[in-house]
């Protein structure tokens, strides 16, 4: 087998796995409400592949440094939920999520034009949930009504997340670990959820999953920092075994405690 033709395999091979990974997180958010469903798009579903597949082609140095730009990418993606949220109570698709896209990009373009630390990335992530948070607040109680599947649903979200994961795959060797890490912070599962239940369900119980996101999206931010501190000084299987670790204990922490409110509430 030639290198070319074994390089594309392993590619798709890589890009059939993430597109996996998406499709049954975006099921199971549309099959559970928006609570649940925001806790399921907060997990590493799109970033992790990317991540382990970053792992499996370069050194710990790599994966430590591209955690470093991911981190204040994690706080463009709670200000992009944010401009989403906010024009969809009133305004289409088109316009909601062309900003929310554009505000993404605009942050996402500042922030690679500066070396991070990790105490900059953790301010910058404080600074903006303490911002956003209280704003999504009032937007997350909304029933989500019956979401009917579509033919080009499951196709749709199985591009995007593949994708994504060639771009970082395949130009990781030669635009750095900096360009990278911000490439896999992109949030696929947020923009697929976007344009596949905005036009069916409305803007205001679509706007509720991503408002009740934002707790779960803090905890990831955490996470990405457990990469760069893990990869740094254990290497990278244990700094993304940590990363994930984090995630899952921090989703079922909010899972929990919100439960916990709801039966106190009942009682």
């Amino acid at each position: 087998m030639s290198l070319d033709l074994h390089f594309i395999l392993f590619l798709l091979l890589r890009m059939a796995i993430a597109a996996a990974f998406v499709v049954s997180a975006s099921v199971i958010t549309e099959r559970s409400g928006p609570v649940i469903g925001a806790l399921v798009a907060t997990l590493p579903v799109s970033a992790g592949p990317s991540y382990v597949f970053l792992a499996i082609d370069h050194d710990a140095a790599f994966i430590a440094q591209g955690a470093l730009s991911s981190l204040p990418v994690n706080a463009a993606t709670i200000f992009m939920a944010l401009t989403y949220v906010v024009l969809a109570q009133r305004h289409s698709l088109v316009v909601s999520c062309g900003s929310a896209f554009a505000v993404w990009i605009a942050i996402a373009s500042v922030i690679r034009m500066f070396d991070w630390s990790l105490t900059a990335g953790l301010a910058v992530n404080l600074i903006a949930f303490g911002i956003c948070i209280p704003l999504l607040a009032g937007y997350r109680h909304v029933k989500m009504p019956l979401v009917t599947r579509r033919w080009y649903d499951i196709p749709m979200r199985a591009v995007l997340v593949a994708t994504l994961v060639a771009i970082v795959v395949s130009t990781s060797s030669w635009v750095g670990p900096r360009i990278s890490g911000i490439i896999a912070l992109y949030p696929v599962v947020f923009s697929s959820m976007m344009m596949i239940l905005h036009p069916r369900i409305g803007g205001p119980p679509t706007a509720a999953v991503l408002a009740n996101s934002a707790w779960g999206l803090l905890g990831f931010g955490m996470a990405i920092a457990v990469v760069h501190v893990g990869a740094e000084n254990f290497g990278s299987a244990i700094g993304l075994s940590l990363a994930l670790a984090t995630c899952i204990a921090w989703n079922l922490t909010l899972w929990w405690n919100g439960r916990r409110k709801r039966l106190m509430a009942a009682a």
